[in-house]
């Protein structure tokens, strides 16, 4: 190769590490682009960590990544469940005598069976079928899932999500 050549080949990967440097997101990450999942309406002003997983949820669907899409609405459930207890100044009912918060398959019958409040039918129905689509994507070395898997679920992750936020007292 020629100087010239080499000299082209030098200014185009700086170019492109120039550029790869100044299109990331943010270290924090960035906003979805659309609701397709959880509208972000639902839980802007609660928590920062909230808000931000709804982001993930919607972005991960938004880019085909249904396998990560269903793990963060899993994440989702058990942190809204977590955080429902303890605006009930309840959590210890969901710890193990380490400490340590439960697993979800513990805290879903501990959600639902709590009696200082009342879940709803459609809550309490949903709750083991978004737990399925979590683990499944989670632990299943040959399930990957589709879209389809996480459209079945919307409905469900809607309306425990509201429910919880509210059981939470985060609206």
């Amino acid at each position: 190769m020629s100087s010239s050549t080499d000299s082209i080949l030098v200014l185009a990967k700086n170019l492109q590490s120039d550029f790869d440097q100044e299109v990331r997101p943010s270290s924090q990450g960035a906003p979805s682009k659309s609701d397709k999942v959880l509208y972000f309406a639902l839980f802007k002003g609660t928590r920062g960590y909230l808000e931000q997983l709804v982001h993930q949820i919607n972005g991960t669907y938004d880019h085909g990544w249904y396998d990560s899409c269903a793990v963060m609405i899993r994440r989702l459930v058990e942190t809204l469940i977590i955080e429902s207890f303890e605006a009930h100044s309840i959590a210890s009912k969901i710890k193990n005598s380490n400490g340590d918060f439960q697993f979800l398959s513990d805290l879903i019958p501990a959600t639902i069976n709590e009696s200082s409040w009342n879940l709803g039918r459609n809550a309490k129905q949903a709750l083991p079928r978004l737990k399925d689509i979590g683990d499944k994507s989670a632990h299943s070395r040959r399930f990957v899932a589709h879209r389809q898997d996480i459209d079945k679920v919307i409905d469900d992750l809607r309306v425990v999500s509201q429910e919880l936020l509210y059981l939470a007292k985060l609206k």
